[in-house]
């Protein structure tokens, strides 16, 4: 997986027509939104005993994101374009997912992130993504951005 793929998914929509992406894109980027702080707290596995993946859990400072994802979902939603998730939203970056029908090799002792990982980060973008599914993973190309906005003293 490259640089590329790292992100925090807000909202998984699945397939949606063509024809709806620009609607989609005024829902969630219709207004300005952010400052968010976000800090790297810890590798994970899930689930714990056979991992299928591993993330970077991350640390939403003031349940800022939280809030703007539940909004999001919300919004959605009610556009019929979107059912919300059963499981409450979790900040994270999934580094590695194995494959569907075998688990991952088990980290009995996750590793420790450097201390340049574990500061305080301001994301500068959210970006609505098209994922297309390759044999090596998959591809994400953007159909439309949101410059997030800065708090004073942000650079």
């Amino acid at each position: 997986m490259g640089r590329s793929s790292l992100h925090v998914t807000l909202v998984f929509l699945g397939y949606r027509y063509e024809r709806d992406v620009e609607r989609i894109a005024r829902l969630c980027f219709g207004e300005p939104v952010g400052p968010f702080e976000l800090r790297a707290r810890e590798v994970t596995g899930l689930p714990p005993r056979r991992p299928r993946l591993y993330a970077l859990a991350l640390e939403d400072e003031g349940q800022r994101v939280t809030a703007w994802q539940a909004e999001l979902s919300r919004r959605l939603h009610e556009a019929h374009l979107y059912e919300p998730e059963k499981r409450p939203f979790w900040p994270h970056v999934t580094l590695v997912r194995g494959k569907r029908d075998r688990a991952l090799p088990r980290l009995d002792d996750p590793p420790r992130l450097a201390p340049e990982l574990v500061r305080p980060f301001t994301p500068e973008r959210a970006t609505l993504y098209r994922s297309t599914l390759t044999p090596r993973g998959a591809v994400y190309d953007s159909l439309a951005e949101l410059e997030l906005t800065r708090g004073p003293g942000m650079e």
